[in-house]
């Protein structure tokens, strides 16, 4: 008998086979070469198992009674889905298109019945079903990208009604791909195609895209449902490519992006199964780059997928992968609770569970299967050795285990049965006592030797005997221990999955990840030299380790300076990593500690600084909670004007020159920093030129003087753009600065009570302009802020002053300098770039715009179009910002953002970035103004349309149009009108003058533009009155007497489109009318004389057509009124 291997990691999970559905598949004669199963769905009560026959077979899964057997002669079943919340529904797919909706009248016992047939699919290949959750609803997917749905009525009476009536199938939208998986919930439905995943609100009739980038290929999503007790909304998991999957809110908001290449490097679980002996391959193989096809909900936490070669289970809210099986030939799986039928590819079937070990363990022990029992126990030794697990499995039940072994047969399995029960000691014991003391900080396994081999960290309590084994520790550092083991257990996640109770369950995370996550919850973030990288370490080691850190942090506490590359961060995830992420990763010029003594010394300055400082902080932040203070803006600036001249006091460059003015990289940084206050001298040099120019009298002195103080502030070194902190500052201390001077530029408050290092700074300064000293602001506090709330506050507050845009995205710039991101960008095509900027630089990154700005200075235009993809992480108003020199750039950049949504969604998304509402007048001057034709071409000298002229080239049309349609008061829309009518752009015109009821003047420039297609078809712009007749006739009366005729645009009357004259309207008013009324209001006009023998002969023909209508329609009258007569009552 061969020795069973150990698996190193604790899993708490395991597929298992309890039972073989094939003796099923012969007797429903589904095992044959030309009979086999092409589809499966699973429900409560029933297993549903399509065939290639055409049959639909329904088993009973409560003993797996083979219960019904429905025909079909459309065609071999390739889909299946059953009503999860009414097992007496089912629908299938057919080869041929068609949609079978049946009912099994199981309640009635009687016969099943079809109640549906949807021929909307006919010709086309069905590739998704899915029910509706809550109602009798079915949506239908095929490979052309069409989704249906089918709305049943069960009652008799709506029965009786469909047979007379048949209504259509509502068709719900229409994609660019084949369809790959359909869900639903809670009036959403997930439809995933082969390039993306879109949302669709079945209610209200709403569409999104989630995500922004495609893919090609069958990618699954699925909903993710919150838990009822937290009141959480449930999420959607989108398939990405390369192991990738999209957490994405109830809304189609991307979260995040979850990788699991690395994790899936681990070898695979064998399935538990009569078939083979299982068994496990200690080699780790290479990170898998695949791509599921489907996910599926399963269990609590889980979401499932599978690809040709197995089965993976993920944990996605925690990044974990449960456990992945290898089960090849998979062509579609079935879930229902914790229950796998698995169809492959040959038709067979695989029923398989996922349960913990220890339950995995009791059910063989129930059914007696004692080898598989015994091996699963040995290969799963570091899951079954745990208290979950030992209060489950007693030592009475291994030791009746090894009793049923034959001794001969299974000699090894018995020895390895043996050593496991001796580890498996009773839970009162001393040893386990103080093994489990151990486990409080590490889980463990025991070699031959006995030597306790720590494997990864885990929760627990701290024992008693912990603390009192070791006597030469002191009190104070017994108790230091403790709270740094609380501290630690405070932060450890949890990580069970499957029952809510399993507690000690591990996820099966690679032991390299779990020792990199223990560094987390150590204090402070500081790398230290003592921790060994192995974890076979001793407790008695852990705390003279800790004891030292201890001692040591006491010392250094006041003068460790953080930087970002000491920060401890968790592993980045893909291309969605956290902002904080993005921008740590900027290396801050910091002195290193070089001397003892003097960081000792300075640490009592530091805390008497910040002790003044933290008490006007803590006092700010209360009073901001009273509503009095917070709602009342004058109150609420002077608040933050006490704080922030405190927060200027402490802050003062002198008073840190002690800190931050020794050592070479010091003097580097302040270098760095002068250079970049120079690059942005001209900037605050032309604004100040631009003010003298408009001012006179005394105010050009104050504007000089103004001048004068800025060129004396940006020599200053208060003026430098402080990027990092000039000493350290706790995370909680830090978010509290950090929101009020975040208030504090979003109220403008930026110069109050400020203390400089002299009289005449303070005389100066108060002189500045707001924009200057929102420069200053940000360049002093720039460490300080809400990188994203000042973005906005920017925007809104300073539209006009691009100066102090200017200034912040220097300092981004500044801050991603020293980014390798930002070196490697500046080589290669903009292609190359974007791509590089996409993978490297985090969606929601404040840094973001920095980089954009990067690209738009060395592409312009191009490079603007191409930003389209980081909506909404770089909105149209920060474009507008960006390229404020070149507005011509920024329509090009807003009219590309508009046409990349779907034509129905354009005006919806173009109306939710115009805020304010003055937006929309700036950028319909700005619209007609740019890529126009020129004034002369679209009207003459007396300011009248041209003909024809409504037919030119603008550049900017559609976007023009989507302007003027959006929703508006009056006021905006009558200046919408004049800006319309003043460029020369009539379509544009037009739709507002009918829109404005000034119906009159629409109509007379009509006649200017001489098309007659302006008023026919389903837009055309028809008279509605008899006045309005006579109107139009009496303007194209008084057009026909001008002396020189209109030349179409190409100077040939015969090439513009059908003029406007009086034959031509009288056709129309003939048949809008009918001839006989037309023929009389053409005489009260006495234009009757005018018209030729064309218009005699349509009247005639009108006539003729009015006679057959009417008799056609009196004969299908009769006729159903014959066939309601007939009908018995």
């Amino acid at each position: 008998m061969t020795f069973v291997p150990v698996i190193p990691e604790s899993y708490s999970h395991v597929l298992a086979e309890f039972e073989s559905l094939d003796p099923l598949l012969s007797a429903l004669r589904l095992d044959s070469s030309r009979l086999k199963c092409t589809s499966i769905a699973v429900s409560r009560k029933w297993l549903a198992l399509g065939s290639s026959g055409g049959g639909l077979n329904l088993i009973q899964k409560e003993g797996w009674k083979h219960r019904l057997f429905l025909s079909h002669r459309e065609g071999a079943i390739t889909q299946v889905a059953c009503c999860l919340h009414d097992d007496d529904y089912v629908a299938v797919a057919t080869s041929q298109g068609l949609v079978i909706v049946w009912e099994l009248n199981q309640e009635r016992r009687g016969k099943p019945e079809r109640i549906y047939v949807s021929s909307e699919h006919k010709g086309r290949k069905v590739t998704a079903l899915c029910w509706d959750t809550a109602i009798l609803r079915v949506f239908v997917g095929d490979h052309v990208g069409k989704v249906s749905a089918i709305k049943l009525n069960t009652s008799k009476q709506a029965k009786a009604t469909a047979a007379f009536v048949m209504f259509p199938v509502q068709t719900i939208t229409t994609v660019d791909s084949c369809i790959v998986q359909l869900d639903y919930m809670d009036g959403r439905l997930l439809i995933s195609s082969l390039t993306r995943s879109f949302l669709c609100d079945t209610e209200r009739e709403k569409f999104w895209k989630i995500g922004n980038k495609e893919r090609d290929g069958e990618y699954g999503a699925c909903f993710f449902p919150g838990r009822c007790s937290g009141g959480q909304q449930p999420l959607i998991y989108c398939a990405r490519p390369g192991s990738r999957m999209w957490e994405v809110n109830f809304d189609g908001e991307v979260i995040s992006t979850h990788q699991f290449k690395k994790l899936l490097s681990l070898p695979p679980l064998p399935v538990i199964s009569q078939r083979s002996d299982p068994e496990y391959d200690h080699t780790v193989g290479s990170s898998q780059s695949l791509s599921f096809p489907k996910l599926m909900y399963l269990s609590e936490h889980c979401v499932l997928t599978w690809t040709e070669r197995g089965i993976y289970i993920f944990i996605p809210q925690n990044v974990q992968v449960l456990l992945w099986s290898e089960v090849k030939d998979i062509q579609d799986v079935a879930v229902c609770k914790n229950e796998l039928f698995c169809l492959h590819v040959n038709g067979k079937v695989l029923h398989l569970s996922l349960l913990s070990v220890e339950r995995c363990v009791e059910r063989l022990l129930r059914r007696g299967l004692w080898n598989l029992a015994a091996r699963t126990c040995c290969l799963f030794q570091n899951s079954i050795i745990a208290s979950r697990a030992r209060k489950t499995l007693t030592i009475e039940k291994l030791e009746h285990l090894k009793s049923q072994l034959d001794l001969a047969t299974y000699s090894d399995l018995i020895s390895q049965l043996e050593e496991l029960i001796l580890k498996f000691e009773p839970l009162d014991s001393a040893c386990s006592s103080r093994r489990s003391s151990i486990s409080s900080h590490e889980s463990f396994s025991i070699l031959d030797s006995g030597i306790y081999r720590i494997i990864s960290s885990r929760r627990g309590s701290q024992s008693d005997e912990d603390s009192c084994s070791l006597h030469s520790q002191t009190l104070s550092e017994d108790e230091r221990l403790k709270e740094f083991t609380s501290h630690q257990e405070e932060d450890q996640p949890d990580q069970c999955c499957g029952s809510p109770g399993n507690e000690d369950n591990v996820s099966r995370v690679p032991v390299t990840f779990e020792t990199d996550k223990n560094e987390t919850f150590l204090p402070f973030g500081i790398p230290l030299s003592f921790r060994s990288p192995s974890p076979l370490v001793s407790l008695q080691a852990v705390k003279e380790s800790v004891s030292s850190f201890v001692r040591k942090t006491t010392e250094k506490i006041g003068t460790l300076h953080t930087s970002p590359d000491m920060k401890v961060r968790p592993e980045p995830r893909d291309d969605e990593q956290s902002c904080e992420e993005d921008a740590s990763s900027v290396t801050c010029p910091k002195e290193e500690d070089t001397e003892g003594r003097k960081e000792i010394t300075s640490q009592p300055l530091e805390e008497d600084r910040f002790q003044e400082l933290k008490a006007a902080t803590a006092e700010a932040m209360t009073k901001l909670q009273d509503p009095l203070v917070l709602f009342e803006p004058n109150s609420l600036r002077m608040v933050l004007r006490e704080w922030l001249s405190q927060l200027e006091k402490t802050f003062a460059t002198k008073d840190f020159s002690g800190i931050s003015d020794t050592g070479n990289l010091s003097m580097k940084s302040n270098q760095d920093m002068l250079l970049l206050n120079e690059s942005k001298k001209g900037i605050l040099d032309e604004n100040n030129e631009k003010e003298k120019r408009d001012t006179l009298g005394n105010e050009e002195t104050v504007d000089q003087t103004t001048c004068e103080s800025v060129s004396s502030l940006k020599e200053s070194s208060d003026d430098l753009f402080q990027l990092c902190s000039p000493c350290t500052i706790a995370n909680g201390f830090q978010k509290d600065l950090a929101e009020l001077t975040t208030l504090c530029l979003e109220l403008n408050v930026l110069n109050s009570e400020m203390k400089s290092t002299s009289r005449h700074m303070d005389h100066t300064f108060q002189l500045c302009s707001p924009e200057i000293l929102a420069c200053r602001f940000l360049k002093k506090y720039f460490f300080l802020l809400d990188l994203k709330r000042a973005k906005e506050s920017i925007k809104l507050s300073y539209a006009n002053s691009p100066c102090v845009w200017d200034t912040f995205i220097e300092g981004l710039k500044e801050m991603t300098s020293s980014n390798p991101t930002c070196m490697q960008m500046e080589e290669g095509d903009l292609p190359t770039r974007l791509k590089l900027l996409d993978d490297s630089v985090p969606f929601d990154s404040p840094l973001l715009i920095a980089y954009a700005t990067r690209l738009y200075e060395k592409f312009g235009e191009s490079a603007l179009r191409s930003l389209i993809r980081f909506y909404p992480s770089i909105l149209p108003s920060d474009i507008m910002q960006l390229c404020h020199h070149h507005p011509a750039q920024f329509l090009a950049y807003l009219d590309s953002l508009v046409k990349s949504r779907p034509e129905d969604q354009r005006s919806n998304f173009l109306e939710s970035f115009l805020q304010p509402e003055s937006l929309r007048l700036d950028w319909l001057l700005l619209a007609v103004s740019h890529d126009a034709p020129p004034s002369t071409s679209t009207m003459d000298d007396e300011g009248c349309p041209r003909a024809h002229s409504h037919l030119l080239s603008w550049g900017y049309s559609q976007l023009i149009l989507h302007l003027i349609k959006l929703p508006a008061d009056f006021t905006t829309k009558e200046k919408m009108t004049d800006i319309c009518r003043s460029c020369g752009f009539w379509p544009g015109y037009l739709t507002l003058c009918l829109e404005l009821e000034r119906r009159r003047e629409a109509f007379t420039n009509i006649v200017y533009l001489n098309d007659m297609s302006l008023m026919e078809g389903d837009n055309g712009w028809i008279p509605e009155t008899v006045e309005e007749w006579k109107l139009l006739l009496r303007l194209v009366q008084n057009k026909s007497t001008r002396p020189a005729p209109q030349e179409s645009l190409n100077g040939n009357l015969s090439d513009g489109p059908s003029p406007i004259n009086v034959e031509n309207v009288a056709l129309l008013l003939a048949k809008a009318m009918g001839p006989d009324r037309a023929w009389s209001l053409l005489q009260e006009c006495g234009l009757a004389v005018e018209l030729s023998e064309k218009f005699t002969r349509t009247c005639d023909n009108l006539r003729i057509a009015e006679k057959r209508q009417r008799a056609l329609i009196q004969s299908m009258l009769e006729k159903c009124d014959r066939f309601l007569w007939s009908q018995p009552a």
